[in-house]
């Protein structure tokens, strides 16, 4: 990464919008400002290495393993049509194969899948696959939710629209997805909601 360089093309843009960093003391340490976030918070999934961070934390899983969700894992992204951020909740759901992870690892895995330059979907894509390709599981759901600053800042004005996406890969049932989310239909004594 070459941060000079990023830091003069950020100050070329705001002096062709008009706005030139040496003219207006608040957009002085913009160029700079704008690198350090995207360099060392927006933009770190890039450095990590997603194989290695689902299998470092695991333990044997019991074959009677059954699944395994952790809900609202806090999720920021940068999108890449706008290069705006989209801010969200994503909760993730698998059926362990012969590993169990660590609970954190799948925080850690939507954290890194999602500081890329990514689309929503692909996020979900990205852990789902890491689930199943390199920790073994048997099946796989990333159900993520966020709300996009390209729609809620731009023409559109839709503060409050969220986009939900859902990637589901093996042996994963929309009801095993509904009751792991916390939305099933009945109590778990089998009577109506």
């Amino acid at each position: 990464m070459n941060r000079e360089a990023a830091r003069a093309a950020i100050r070329e843009f705001l002096v062709a919008l008009g706005h030139d960093p040496a003219k207006n003391p608040e957009l002085a340490d913009t160029p700079a400002r704008v690198v350090e976030a995207f360099a060392d918070e927006l933009l770190t999934g890039y450095d990590k290495d997603i194989a290695a961070l689902v299998t470092k934390d695991s333990s044997p899983a019991p074959a009677d393993a059954g699944l395994i969700a952790v809900r609202d894992i806090f999720v920021a992204t940068t999108c890449p049509h706008h290069l705006m951020p989209a801010i969200g909740r994503a909760s993730v759901i698998y059926r362990p194969g012969a590993r169990i992870l660590g609970i954190g690892v799948l925080a850690r895995l939507v954290d890194a899948c999602a500081r890329r330059l990514v689309l929503q979907e692909t996020i979900g894509d990205d852990v789902v696959s890491a689930l199943v390709t390199h920790a073994g599981a048997r099946g796989a759901l990333c159900e993520i939710t966020l709300r996009h600053g390209c729609l809620s800042a731009r023409k559109a004005h839709a503060a409050d629209a969220r986009v939900t996406t859902v990637a589901r890969d093996g042996e994963i049932s929309e009801s095993d997805a509904l009751l792991a989310l916390g939305r099933a239909g009945t109590s778990a004594s089998g009577g109506g909601a």
